[in-house]
């Protein structure tokens, strides 16, 4: 049985994954893609983020070529990383006719998703972790706050301020995550949501206290049947 690698910048620089069947058989990383490869096998290679990017609606994986691009949307303009298919992609693997909403944290952008017959159709991304990082806000958002503020979202420059103010910390973090909710509120009313991010926990309160069914995974767990989901689509392994 033939092997193969995908391979592909992450924040961290170059990461590779050798995959033969339906496992893992190897990883490596690296600044560059000869340090990644190391110690792999020689093997097909599968470049994740290479290529033009795919626009919007457009299936979850494609079902041939030897790279997986990023996807771009047009309105409102947007870029979401090809390891964000994999996740996607791994996820749907147990749950192949599921239509939904995937709420995914990346690097510091949040994106949420929705999915219909194993076809994104649309995304609405935002910069709330670069934003929490940014005015100092806690892990933990005040659900008070956030509520204030998904209330009234064209009030949040003024919630911010009497936040910094105060000190308070956990309500910077709340009011910048209920307009969050607010901004994306057509994706996730009446829906039921997946959350793919390696803190999930303020986002399955928030989305808990406005009564969505929502359910957390970590996205190096979505890793593995992602990649072997792409191997099939590519006509790599069985």
């Amino acid at each position: 049985m033939t092997g193969w690698i995908a391979l592909g910048p992450t924040g961290a620089g170059i990461r590779a994954i050798a995959l033969k069947g339906d496992r893992i058989t190897g990883e490596g990383r690296g600044e560059d893609e000869a340090t990644a490869l190391r110690g792999l096998p020689r093997a097909p290679l599968v470049r994740i983020g290479d290529g033009p990017a795919t626009r919007l609606p457009a299936p979850v994986l494609p079902q041939s070529g030897n790279s997986l691009p990023a996807w771009e949307q047009a309105s409102p303009p947007d870029i979401l990383s090809a390891w964000v298919r994999i996740w996607i992609a791994g996820y749907l693997a147990a749950r192949p006719n599921w239509d939904g909403v995937v709420c995914i944290t990346h690097a510091d952008i949040t994106h949420w998703i929705h999915i219909s017959a194993s076809e994104a159709v649309s995304a609405q991304s935002l910069l709330t972790p670069r934003l929490v990082t940014a005015l100092h806000g806690a892990a933990t958002p005040d659900r008070a706050a956030l509520s204030e503020t998904l209330s009234r979202p064209e009030r949040l420059a003024a919630h911010l301020r009497a936040a910094e103010v105060a000190g308070d910390t956990g309500a910077t973090t709340g009011h910048l995550l209920g307009a969050e909710l607010a901004a994306t509120r057509a994706y996730w009313l009446g829906q039921q949501v997946a959350v793919i991010s390696q803190t999930p926990q303020a986002h399955m309160a928030a989305l808990s206290d406005q009564g969505v069914p929502a359910t957390a995974h970590d996205p190096e767990t979505l890793l593995a049947p992602g990649l072997i989901a792409l191997g099939r689509a590519l006509h790599l392994s069985s």
